[in-house]
Parts: structure tokens; C-alpha cells; sequence
């Protein structure tokens, strides 16, 4: 049973304690720093990986949910206790301090470049900066939880650059580029690891598109960016929905989704390969066509078994050969009343595989919506980006000082140095790390046509920017427009 003795009750109150929220060792490092110490700045940077350019997203979700609340002395009795019976060291007093000198708020400030910023990687995107010679140590000790961003950071990266692709193939193929915000759905709540990464990775996705089934993705970035409602979803058939009629009901089980939900406007997504594809696509397309196209609405066809790219354009055929098409300006082909959604086996490669095999067969991308599960929110890790956060300078006494790691074995780990920041340039948008401190004109120019990319999100438990997810998406896909 839980221990009640001091006030929490169950995981839910340990994972809310900010002195929790970190690595074991942690504990004992505010005893092996120079004792002249008096001040400390921490960084976050993608040291490369899969894409050369990463979407920032993350961080005011984190802020809000785990720095906006106080420690409080319950907090550090409850860490004193577990430090103390784990074998490490604990620093009350430094914790104790921060509840009576700052009312329990971290002392710590910390910039970050703007949410929905796409960066090259190699660059510097959030700084932790804490002044304070009581508790300088801070700005290390909150490493374990803040480099999580590396998980909403690296799940909108890939939607944004999988956003990329496929409005690549719709203004090759397509008339109507305003569908793609809803051309890849997250379906990939019960394939994370928790509630949590379901929250925040389908939120991450959200960024640059609006189709999604994993509800918590949709709240979390509802609740946390200030929208009244970021994704939206149509009603949908699953296996057990048209088993359940038996082999021998399959039709009805069809022609019930279509009375149900079928009607002028509507969407209606219906799995079809429960028993036979193919003479699932042949009676949608004789016994139970007309109600299709009485409904006014439009039928979406789900394969959910064999290879993706073959069964997609054996159903765009088939359903070609019953419904029809139209030849849109592109020349490419788009089906009547019909579609296609691929969820099964869908990840960058077969998705961009499914688009090339679609515009070699003629036809247009408007004819296929991709759901995307465990490929999308679970298999990326902290290394598909190469996720790190490293402690650049340090203050002794009042000078500070530079601060860096270079190990001989791998180059690629060498950190950089020195209070950091980003720049951006007006002109051409590139971006390059530098250090502090920054002079700049009447203009708020620095060097030139260079200007300070980052701003305070942060300080003392104080939130300072609070960023709607239309501004993000704006600024994430502005070159669109």
C-alpha cells in the first residue's frame, strides 16, 4: 500500500514532484561542482539524426504541467526520504532554501526559440540559465526532465517533414491542396507506452495536421495551447463492429454503416478486409453501390492486411472499375464518391512508396488518406534526433567561464561552449548558434541583418509566453503560403 505518512497517495502525487523528476545521480552533484561555483548554464540541441532540420514544439507543455506549481515542504520530505533509503545524498537544505527564498518556485530562467520554429539541426534551441549561488546546480539537476522535449520536438519533426511529402505529390497530382492538413491521421494511441505519450506525442502531430483518433493528443494540445478544438475525426468501422454480424452478414454489416452515418457531406470509413478484400470491393461496388451514392456522402475504404503499396492500388482499381472517375487539370485520376485510407504498415518510406506507385498508376493523391500508428508516436526515440543537453558555461565566483566536452572516441558528441543563444537572419531566414552577451543597433539588429532568435518563456515559475497552437502552426508552415 501507498505510504500516506507524508500527505501523497499513489504515483500519480510521486510523479508530480519536480525533485523526483530526475536521474538518481543528480542527487549527488551538487557536492562535486567547484565549491566557487555560483552560477550555471545548460543547453538543449539536436546533434543531427534522421532529418537536418527539426520543428520545435513541446516545451510550454512541459513548463505548464511540471514548473508552473511550487515545491512545497511535503515535496522534500517525501525526496529525503526516498534519497536517503535509494543511497544517494540529498541537498535539503538547497531544496528548502528554494520554498523559503523563492516560495518554492525553481529559480531558473530559460529561453527557447518560438514553438513551431524549424531549425537546422546543430543549433541551440532551449537554454537553462540559474544565477542563484545557493542553488546554481539547478540548471543540471532539471536535464532528466526537460530533455523529454526530445519527444514532442521529434514526433512534429517527422509530421512536418511527412506534411512535406505528401504536399509534394498533391501539387504534382492534385486540384485541391486545402485537404492536406487531414491526409495523415494519428492512429497511434494504443501503440505508446502511456497515457502520457499519447498526450503529448499526438499533440506534437497536431502541428501540421488536423485528422486524429488518439483523443488525448487532441486535449493535451486543446488544453495546454489554448485551442477550442485542434483535430477532428469521421465515424469509422473496426473489425469487431463487422465480425460481429458473422461471415454471412458481412454485407449488412456494410450497409448499416452506410445507413448510420452516410448522408450529404459526410465521411464514413469502413474496414473491408475482415474475411475477403476483394469480394468486399466487388459487392460495395454492385449490391450496395447505389446506397453509397444515394447517401450524398463519401466512402472510405479501409485495407488493413498485405503489402500497403500493392493492396492500395489493386482497391483504387477496383473501386475505379464500380464507381468511376474523373481526369482532374494534372491529368491524374480521382475517384467518384470513393476513397482509400491505409493505416496498416504505414510509416516514411512506405507512405512516399504508396504516393510514387499512385502517380506512376495515374492517379491523383486526392484518392488516399494515410493513418499512421506505432511509426508515428512510438518508434523514434532520443537518438533519431540525437537529443542532448549539456551543461556550456559555469560561474566561479563572478567570472564565468566556458565549459565543453570533446571526447577523442566521437567527435560527434563534442558539446559547445559558453552562454548561448540563436540568431536569425532577417533577410534569409538561416539561423546560427553564438554566444552571450549580444550588441545590437537601434533596430534590434545584432551584427548586422542578425537578430536574437530565442525569447524567456521562462523565469522563477513564472510562465512568460503562452502560444496559441494556430500561432504555432502558422509559423511552422508559413513557406506554404
Amino acid at each position: 500500500m501507498p505510504n500516506e505518512s507524508s500527505g501523497f497517495s499513489g504515483v500519480s502525487s510521486i510523479l508530480s514532484n519536480p525533485i523526483l523528476n530526475t536521474d538518481s545521480y543528480k542527487a549527488s552533484h551538487y557536492l562535486q561542482y567547484p565549491p566557487e561555483a555560483s552560477g550555471m548554464f545548460s543547453y538543449i540541441e539536436s546533434r543531427g539524426g534522421r532529418y537536418d532540420r527539426t520543428l520545435f514544439f513541446g516545451l510550454q507543455m512541459l513548463i505548464k504541467e511540471y514548473l508552473c506549481r511550487p515545491i512545497t515542504t511535503a515535496m522534500i520530505e517525501q525526496a529525503r526520504a526516498f534519497f536517503t533509503a535509494h543511497g544517494e545524498p540529498f541537498n535539503e537544505a538547497g531544496w528548502r532554501y528554494i520554498v523559503e527564498r523563492h516560495n518554492g518556485y525553481l529559480p531558473v530562467r530559460i529561453r527557447a526559440v518560438p514553438e513551431g520554429s524549424v531549425v537546422p539541426t546543430h543549433n541551440v534551441l532551449v537554454t537553462v540559465e540559474c544565477d542563484d549561488p545557493r542553488v546554481f546546480w539547478l540548471a543540471s539537476y532539471m536535464e532528466t526532465m526537460l530533455l523529454r522535449v526530445w519527444y514532442p520536438i521529434t514526433v512534429a519533426t517527422q509530421s512536418w517533414h511527412l506534411r512535406k511529402t505528401i504536399r509534394a505529390y498533391l501539387a504534382r497530382s492534385s486540384d485541391d491542396l486545402t485537404q492536406l492538413p487531414f491526409k495523415l491521421h494519428d492512429f497511434g494511441a494504443r501503440g505508446v507506452s502511456s497515457a502520457e505519450s499519447a498526450a503529448i506525442g499526438g499533440a506534437a502531430h497536431l502541428v501540421s495536421f488536423m485528422g486524429s483518433d488518439t483523443v488525448l493528443g487532441v486535449v493535451a494540445a486543446n488544453y495546454y495551447y489554448n485551442e477550442s478544438m485542434s483535430a477532428f475525426s469521421v465515424p469509422a468501422a473496426e473489425h469487431s463492429t463487422i465480425t460481429s454480424w458473422g461471415r454471412e452478414r458481412e454485407t449488412d454489416a456494410y450497409r448499416n454503416m452506410i445507413a448510420k452515418f452516410g448522408k450529404p457531406g459526410a465521411i464514413v470509413s469502413v474496414v473491408s478486409d475482415s474475411y475477403d478484400l476483394f469480394a468486399a470491393l466487388k459487392v460495395w461496388g454492385t449490391e450496395l453501390k447505389q446506397a453509397v451514392l444515394d447517401s450524398g456522402g463519401m466512402l472510405v475504404i479501409r485495407p488493413d492486411s498485405g503489402d500497403p503499396q500493392t493492396i492500395v492500388l489493386q482497391t483504387l482499381r477496383a473501386l475505379e472499375a464500380s464507381f468511376g472517375s474523373t481526369v482532374n487539370s494534372k491529368g491524374r485520376r480521382v475517384l467518384n464518391n470513393v476513397r482509400v485510407i491505409q493505416g496498416d504498415g504505414v510509416n516514411p518510406d512506405s507512405l512516399e512508396a504508396i504516393l510514387a506507385a499512385m502517380d506512376h498508376a495515374g492517379f491523383a493523391a486526392d484518392n488516399i488518406v494515410f493513418g499512421m500508428g506505432g511509426a508515428l508516436l512510438q518508434q523514434i526515440n532520443r537518438d533519431t534526433q540525437c537529443f542532448a543537453m549539456k551543461c556550456s558555461a559555469i560561474r566561479l565566483g563572478d567570472e564565468w567561464r566556458d565549459v565543453s566536452k570533446d571526447p577523442v572516441t566521437d567527435a560527434t558528441k563534442r558539446s559547445m561552449k559558453g552562454r548561448l543563444t540563436l540568431l536569425r537572419n532577417r533577410q534569409s531566414g538561416e539561423y546560427r548558434t553564438t554566444t552571450l552577451p549580444l550588441v545590437s543597433d537601434d533596430a534590434g539588429a545584432v551584427e548586422g541583418e542578425w537578430e536574437d532568435a530565442m525569447v524567456t518563456v521562462f523565469d522563477s515559475g513564472k510562465l512568460l509566453v503562452d502560444v496559441s497552437l494556430s500561432e504555432i502552426r502558422a509559423r511552422a508552415h508559413a513557406d506554404e503560403t
